[in-house]
């Protein structure tokens, strides 16, 4: 483990569940933004099983959930992963690696980079993991998050505007527009809609959005902001040679220099017992930004639109080492995975909003032939 530096300001008590609705304007960047590989990340997000949303970005270690709703409840609402890959068959490039194999045309890569989404994938289930990662097995995309991708991009747009200017009205104002950019993009979803001729399920759809929209302005005051970053792609290399990677939504930076980091979900606020496997996402993003810039961020705060709560949190130097701990153990068993081609299903109630059923033995499918060279379960490591 290698030494770590001091926090910036002494450490604070963790856990707070109320509101904080505004902060001092940022003054500078937390970090600068960058390209997966080469290529800005994109994505299509996917709904999370418990009910909660990722409102709106590819994930990034470079895969890109294309618009499945996840078994927790959460959504991933629609970013490329910064790993290259793309969950859903529309991989940006590749993630890395010296090996690699072609499935179904596309070119198949070990991973080498991990993000919040996908460590998440792993501890679900590892072989939704070599689905998404390895294999890259389409998937649809679906109205819950894309409805994240689309709020998502109203939100990043509407602090183009001047302070005085961002208003409730003018952020509804803005949701047709980006969603015929969002669809000019990604063309496949038309899909959606396909079958609703006179229009009438998008128009709900589109209210929804613009409820989600009008929401966030009872959570935070956006004329008392000014973000640092926006939209941040984030990478940092671990001394063990370990990447990780994401995508912020918002840094926050106070004249005092405290930091915070904000994402935004468009489903609703996990149960108690849920609330840890929320804020694991944060405590991966605020262990980069401490890697990136020797600073611990004052606050991880995750605001939920669909059901208008604001979950904080304040972290401490052995929240970030526990993380760093833990990703090194999962990374360490995604290698063996990747390197023998055992990649276990994990049957749970989740199991129910898979795309893969048809690849998962657990329903009587068969996964596609492995596209990556293999040893032997047991044997040395070459």
């Amino acid at each position: 483990m290698p030494s770590q530096p001091t926090p910036a300001g002494p450490e604070r008590p963790a856990p707070a569940s109320t509101p904080s609705p505004s902060t001092p304007p940022a003054t500078e960047p937390v970090a600068r933004a960058a390209t997966a590989d080469g290529a800005a990340p994109e994505t299509a997000g996917g709904a999370e099983a418990e009910g909660t949303a990722t409102a709106g970005h590819a994930d990034p270690d470079g895969t890109a959930t294309a618009g499945r709703a996840e078994p927790d409840g959460t959504a991933t609402a629609g970013r490329a992963e910064p790993d290259g890959t793309a969950a859903g068959g529309a991989g940006a490039g590749g993630a890395g690696g010296d090996r690699d194999g072609v499935v179904g045309g596309r070119v198949a890569v070990a991973p080498s980079s991990l993000s919040p989404s996908r460590a998440s994938d792993f501890m679900q289930c590892p072989l939704l993991y070599r689905f998404r990662v390895i294999d890259r097995l389409p998937e649809k995309p679906s109205e819950a998050a894309t409805r994240g991708t689309l709020v998502h991009a109203v939100l990043e747009r509407l602090f183009d505007a001047p302070a005085g200017e961002r208003t409730a009205p003018r952020a509804k104002a803005l949701v047709p527009g980006q969603w015929d950019r969002l669809r000019e993009s990604r063309p496949e979803l038309t899909e959606l809609f396909a079958g609703d001729p006179e229009g009438g399920r998008l128009a709900r759809w589109l209210e929804e959005a613009e409820r989600l929209v009008e929401r966030w302005f009872t959570l935070e005051d956006p004329t008392r902001l000014e973000p640092a970053e926006r939209e941040l792609f984030v990478e940092a290399e671990l001394e063990s040679g370990l990447r990780l990677r994401g995508i912020i939504d918002r840094v926050d930076v106070a004249p005092t220099g405290d930091v915070r980091i904000v994402d935004y979900k468009t489903g609703k606020a996990p149960r108690p017992e849920y609330a840890e496997g929320a804020l694991f996402q944060m405590k991966f993003y605020a262990l980069v930004v401490w890697r990136l810039k020797r600073v611990i961020p004052r606050r991880l705060q995750l605001v939920y639109l669909g059901s208008g709560d604001v979950l904080t949190y304040d972290p401490v130097l052995a929240d970030l080492e526990r993380v760093e701990r833990k990703l090194h153990a999962l990374w360490e068993a995604i290698r063996q995975a990747t390197e023998t081609g055992v990649w276990r299903p994990r049957p749970t109630k989740l199991c129910g909003w898979c795309d893969h059923q048809a690849h998962c033995p657990e329903f009587g499918g068969t996964p596609p032939p492995y596209p990556l060279p293999v040893r032997a379960p047991g044997s040395a490591t070459g």
